[in-house]
C-alpha cells in the first residue's frame, strides 16, 4: 500500500526516532509498504518519520544505477549492489569515512527542493534486518549517501540542515515558495 509522506515542516521530520527493541509483524508490513511509497515517489531511500512513524527503519533501494558505488562489502565479503536491494534496515550505527564530496540531493519530505551537500564519500554502518540478523556494510557513492541521508532522518536532521550557509539562504527562500505550492496542492 502506497503511504502518505509526510512535507516538511511536520513535527514528526524533527524526531529522535526510537530503537526498534522487537521486529512485529506490523514492521514486516510497514517495510512492505515503505519500500512501495518510495517506488511509487521515485525515491531511493524513504525513513520511518517520512511516512509518520517514529521508529528507527528505513529502506534504500539504488539498484537503478548499478555502477553508482566502487565497493560494496557486506560483513566482510564483496557483494552484488543489485543482488542486496533493496535494503531494509533498523536500529542504525553509522560509521564516516574521512574523506568527503560535494553532490545534489533531494528528499521526498521536501518535493522539487535539490541541493549540494558536503557528506563524507564513505560509511560503515552496522543494522538489523527484520529477520533479526546484524548487518556491517561498507560501501561509497550513492548508497553511501543514501545511508546517510536517511540515518539522519531517525535522528531529526534534513539534508537542508547540512547545507553550507551560502547554499542554505537560496534553499530556505526556495523552500518557503514550495511549502505555499504543497498547502494549495495537497496531492
Amino acid at each position: 500500500m502506497v503511504l502518505p509522506i509526510v512535507l516538511y515542516p511536520q513535527p514528526v521530520l524533527r524526531a529522535k526516532c526510537r530503537v526498534i527493541e522487537q521486529v512485529e509483524p506490523r514492521h514486516h508490513e510497514l517495510a512492505a509498504n515503505m519500500l512501495e511509497t518510495m517506488r511509487h515517489a521515485h525515491g531511493v531511500g524513504l525513513a520511518g518519520p517520512q511516512v509518520g512513524v517514529d521508529e528507527r527503519i528505513a529502506v534504500i533501494d539504488v539498484s537503478h544505477d548499478p555502477e553508482c558505488v566502487t565497493y560494496l562489502r557486506i560483513n566482510g565479503e564483496d557483494a552484488d549492489l543489485v543482488s542486496t536491494m533493496p535494503i531494509v534496515f533498523l536500529n542504525p550505527e553509522l560509521e564516516l569515512g574521512r574523506d568527503k564530496e560535494l553532490s545534489e540531493e533531494g528528499c521526498l519530505s521536501l518535493p522539487d527542493l535539490r541541493a549540494k551537500v558536503r557528506r563524507p564519500a564513505g560509511i560503515k554502518v552496522t543494522y538489523q534486518t527484520l529477520e533479526g540478523a546484524t548487518v556491517v556494510l561498507e560501501t561509497d557513492g550513492l548508497l553511501a549517501r543514501a545511508f546517510q541521508h536517511e540515518i539522519d532522518h531517525l535522528h531529526g536532521v534534513l539534508f537542508i540542515d547540512r547545507l553550507s550557509a551560502a547554499t542554505k539562504v537560496g534553499a530556505m527562500r526556495r523552500l518557503k515558495w514550495l511549502m505555499k505550492e504543497w498547502q494549495e496542492d495537497p496531492a
